[in-house]
């Protein structure tokens, strides 16, 4: 399935997603075997499995059967029809007129076009597939709520979080604090970044909208300091680096890059991914990259994703040779994407003068408070979206958007718009219930990158590169140990103590 899946994100054609669709539903029916089920039920309630390790796989076992005790039809459809949304994500291109955009060539004009009408062309262009998918995306969701329903859950959502080991309660309370944590460090960010906007488009600063960002959803920082980092990069092998980076933390992922497809091309998925193919060593990444500073980040990051899985414990259970949590596999991938942003990291990986640094560091960290804090509010809208979203999905969804972009992002709505660009966002589809993980893995990146400067390499903002220590200390605490340990309890083995904001806070908010 995994290489089925690879080969249709590679190729967009409609005979491999079908092949990838058919292999998740033998899959899928493995996993809803009646009896199989009734065995781990009753294991689990009968408390026989004193065993750590025993324990620890009847629960991964146990959560992967239980959403999938319902009939084949309605799991042929979840699986046909989530395969047919993602592959007209990957195979559609928004128009401006009769020209056809990549991803990358709307990111492009939104990053360096200062017209704002054909700011907003691009812009709306972005959004041309939410109009494409909005429809199946909600069938998607009623389906998606019926077969939890039918293992016992209010919705999928729920679902979702409790079979991922996660409270709803808690994660609210989580997104609450950060909520009041942020709010006025971001509404002062907002209106710096706008007042250079406005006079950057010569707009009233009430005219700023949307499309005067530098993405289509406001979740990435614009590029609007007196440095832009994008220069830096250019003429530059982002791959050479990263495999240099790697290399020198003694985390090598020559054979993973070997086994990559980093580059654009006609009907590939446009997005970015990692793929532990066997849990044997097979892993590989799929990105589109150019060399500038974000394909630096995306390649970090996803790299930072492989090498994670590259180095489970082969002697853990195979059922257990996976992250602690998807959330702990996004703080790693999230701590080594922030170092394209590092002015130390920088210099040493692209052999920047001193002065250079200095230039960098001037508004490296204001661009990483400004950076955390628009993706914080960014995932705050995704998170409450998706929950209100399975809990009523024939509510208005397109006002439902736009207020709650209002509330968190302080963007302005487009006067009249009433179109569904909350379904142009793919990750309602591949990664359901999902993003609140992203802003989990980002307070643990602070807190491992917090115990990593104090206690391992014992200086302050250090620049990672060349430093063995890093590689040694990830392996033995986090990597090898894979999912023996419920994810706080591996936290609090790694750092010595459990998941806290405060590194977060201390780092970027205070």
């Amino acid at each position: 399935l995994n290489l089925a899946y690879w080969q249709a994100a590679n190729s967009g054609k409609e005979e491999d997603y079908d092949k990838s669709s058919s292999l998740e539903l033998k899959i899928r029916k493995i996993y809803s075997n009646k009896g199989d089920f009734a065995f781990l039920k009753n294991m689990k309630e009968s408390g026989q499995i004193k065993d750590q390790l025993l324990s620890r796989q009847l629960l991964v076992l146990y959560n992967s059967y239980l959403p999938n005790q319902i009939e084949p039809k309605l799991t042929k459809q979840l699986v046909e029809l989530g395969t047919q949304i993602e592959k007209n994500f990957s195979t559609f291109r928004g128009k401006i007129g009769v020209q056809e955009l990549s991803d990358n060539q709307i990111r492009e004009i939104l990053k360096t076009e200062t017209n704002s009408a054909k700011r907003k062309e691009a812009w709306e262009a972005s959004k041309q597939v939410g109009e494409v998918v909005a429809k199946d995306l909600i069938k998607l969701v009623k389906l998606r709520n019926e077969a939890a329903r039918k293992v016992g859950f209010d919705n999928f959502h729920t679902m979702r979080l409790t079979l991922g080991q996660q409270d709803v309660k808690e994660v609210d309370k989580i997104f609450q604090e950060l909520y009041e944590l942020t709010n006025d460090p971001f509404a002062k960010v907002k209106l710096d970044l706008d007042e250079i906007l406005s006079e950057k488009y010569r707009l009233d600063i009430m005219g700023v909208m949307p499309w005067h960002y530098h993405d289509p959803f406001f979740q990435e920082t614009p590029l609007v300091l007196e440095v832009n980092l994008d220069k830096y990069y250019e003429g530059k092998d982002v791959v050479k680096l990263a495999r240099e980076f790697f290399y020198g933390i003694d985390l090598p992922a020559d054979t993973i890059i070997a086994r990559s497809d980093l580059f654009e091309r006609e009907g590939k998925n446009p997005h970015a991914f990692s793929s532990d193919i066997d849990k044997e060593g097979d892993v590989r990444i799929l990105c589109n990259v150019k060399n500038n500073e974000q394909w630096m980040e995306t390649l970090l990051h996803e790299l930072g994703h492989a090498v994670y899985d590259k180095n489970h414990d082969p002697k853990v259970p195979y059922i257990l040779r996976e992250p602690a949590h998807s959330f702990t596999t996004e703080a790693i991938a999230m701590m080594f994407g922030r170092q394209s942003r590092n002015a130390g990291w920088m210099q040493e990986m692209l052999g920047l003068s001193a002065s250079q640094k200095t230039e960098i560091e001037k508004v490296c960290s204001q661009y990483a408070k400004m950076k955390q804090l628009i993706f914080a509010r960014w995932a705050m809208v995704m998170y409450e979206f998706e929950k209100q979203l399975y809990a009523n999905p024939d509510q208005d969804l397109n006002g439902l958007w736009w207020d709650l972009v209002d509330k968190y992002q302080l963007v302005n709505k487009p006067a009249g718009r009433n179109k569904p660009d909350w379904a142009a966002k793919i990750h309602f589809t591949i990664a359901p219930c999902y993003y609140h993980n992203y802003a989990m893995g980002e307070l643990l990146a602070s807190q491992l990158d917090n115990y990593i400067s104090r206690n391992i390499l014992k200086e302050e903002n250090p620049s990672y590169a060349g430093e063995k220590k890093i590689g040694s200390f990830l392996k033995a605490r986090v990597f090898e140990p894979s999912a023996v340990y419920y994810w706080n309890h591996m936290i609090e083995r790694a750092t010595g103590e459990k998941l806290t904001a405060k590194y977060f806070v201390e780092q970027f908010v205070k």
